[in-house]
């Protein structure tokens, strides 16, 4: 999606920017891990097309992504390939129930071991939700997500962001958590995470 391309945004302790072909090969190295595959239910792709689902995610009007950068690895080294812990993503779908309103099912991975357990998931979840949510042309109604039944931080995670669990598939071992977009919710939203955008 071209909506998030000339903008990053900052956080306390990370920053999002646009998923940009100089980060697919450190991306590549991350998929090529058969935990974090399965972690977030990700097919294994060859280099060449890892570009092409790069471009996709550019392009397609159904999907928004960041990478997610440490600020503090950033600021010491104005490095983003160095700086990559992971990556958030929204993919957009229209809400069976309102023929006017979208559904956005999110992601969030960080793939490196040594940035997990310091809160940047959380952090960068809570922005991509914020930005989203404030984007009016994105006729957002929900936010969903699915996660493997054994990815129990995850859906603790989640559950924090008062999101529901609203089904499980044993079959495909993964549940669905869904969260409305309601004023109660958005004002809890906005008591979490201040958006402070800039140019890219």
């Amino acid at each position: 999606m071209h909506l998030n391309e000339q903008i990053k945004i900052l956080g306390r302790r990370i920053i999002l920017v646009p998923y940009e072909s100089r980060h697919v090969e450190k991306y590549h190295k991350w998929m090529s891990n058969d935990t974090l595959r399965q972690l977030t239910a990700s097919e294994e792709l060859t280099l060449d097309e890892e570009y092409e689902m790069q471009k996709s995610w550019r392009e397609d009007s159904d999907k928004l992504t960041f990478i997610i950068l440490d600020a503090d690895i950033y600021a010491r080294d104005h490095d983003e390939i160095l700086a990559m812990v992971g990556d958030t993503n929204l993919f957009l779908r229209p809400d069976p129930d309102l023929n006017d309103r979208q559904v956005a099912e999110a992601e969030i991975m960080i793939a490196e071991p040594d940035a997990r357990g310091k809160g940047f998931g959380r952090e960068a979840m809570l922005i991509m939700l914020k930005y989203a949510q404030s984007q009016s042309q994105l006729k957002l109604d929900k936010f969903e997500v699915k996660i493997d039944m054994d990815n129990t931080i995850s859906m603790h995670l989640f559950e924090t962001f008062k999101f529901v669990e609203t089904s499980r598939v044993e079959v495909f071992h993964e549940v669905t958590l869904e969260r409305q977009i309601t004023p109660d919710w958005i004002s809890w939203l906005d008591q979490q995470v201040q958006l402070q955008i800039e140019s890219y």
